[in-house]
């Protein structure tokens, strides 16, 4: 076991309750990264459960904590997007919980020479895995208009277009390599607004952090493959902390909690593409954070957790694929 604190990540009591461990029960935490969910799973019930992670410190930290939990921790390196077939290789065909904590982890902004955040100077890499470019590969390679399309889409910034004339401008004098030298360059051309407690740097880079790790793909991905693992009464916890994933949840669990349109006098029969809710919806609307954890832990006061449970209805179709 490691000395290091313990790390608490948000809404740790509600996501509990919401998957409800048993004895028994097979569990996964598909985004591993410190380790919270996971411990407290395993303190709640007898279960196992299978933490997946692509970054390898979390990796490490991972079996480290599963020394504590002989026989009872499982540790993965991967995208929690392949959870399907991760455990499959592993002889897990289906599971009684999944809990999904998208975004970045405290570990990796903590971390300078991670550079996803701007707090410290640090290399523009923003990988959470080990492959595939990195930030400073999309920033200095990237067309203008590619440019300002990933900053205005994945950070929601308005002036997208200004910030990506100024990173084009400034590449021409030399490459862009570090965290605080693009702040810098954002913060030159956009204005910070009156009583605007944000940088006006984080849009951008949380833009470009959700690019370089596909982080709305990989949602998408992930929820489908825990549709498909999950047993009926398994259930499903997801904590996003911003409104682009908590949009791709709230629009996934919607459509498939939803009854199929009842006959009417104008239409009455079914259609025939209708299909059997696969989830039911725990709450209808998500849950945020207490008063007391908001106030002791500023990165909590954006948490939002939608939870279902998995019904024995049929998996949707995948998106992309028809259905069979």
């Amino acid at each position: 076991m490691t000395d290091a604190p313990i790390h608490v990540p948000v809404l740790l009591n509600e996501v509990v309750a919401a998957l409800a461990p048993r004895d028994g029960g097979v569990y996964v935490d598909g985004t591993f990264g410190a380790g919270g969910y996971t411990r407290a799973i395993l303190e709640a019930a007898n279960c196992r459960v299978w933490g997946i992670d692509r970054d390898p410190q979390a990796i490490e930290r991972g079996r480290q904590l599963a020394a504590a939990y002989p026989g009872r921790l499982e540790i993965v390196e991967g995208r929690f997007g392949d959870m399907g077939s991760l455990l499959a290789a592993r002889g897990v065909e289906s599971v009684d919980g999944v809990a999904l904590d998208i975004g970045v982890s405290s570990p990796q902004i903590d971390e300078p020479e991670r550079g996803f955040s701007f707090r410290f100077d640090g290399p523009l890499d923003m990988r959470m895995g080990r492959d595939g470019p990195t930030a400073a590969d999309v920033v200095n390679t990237a067309e203008q208009d590619e440019l300002a399309d990933i900053i205005f889409h994945y950070g929601e910034e308005r002036m997208a277009r200004r910030v990506a004339r100024a990173i084009v401008a400034a590449r021409k004098d030399a490459p862009i390599e570090r965290t605080r030298q693009l702040a810098e360059i954002v913060r030159s051309v956009v204005p910070k607004g009156k009583g605007d407690a944000i940088d006006p740097a984080t849009r951008t880079f949380q833009a470009l952090r959700i690019h370089v790790n596909d982080e709305l793909g990989e949602l998408r991905r992930g929820l489908a493959a825990a549709e498909s693992l999950l047993k009926p009464g398994g259930r499903l916890a997801v904590v996003s902390f911003h409104s682009l994933e908590d949009r791709e949840v709230k629009t996934f669990l919607k459509e498939r909690s939803s009854p199929p349109p009842s006959p009417s006098r104008h239409a009455p029969t079914a259609p025939a593409d209708a299909r059997a809710p696969s989830f039911r919806l725990l709450s209808r609307k998500p849950i945020g954070p207490t008063e007391a954890e908001a106030s002791s832990n500023p990165r909590a006061r954006s948490a939002r957790l939608r939870a279902a449970e998995r019904t024995a209805a049929p998996t949707f179709p995948a998106p992309g694929r028809e259905a069979a």
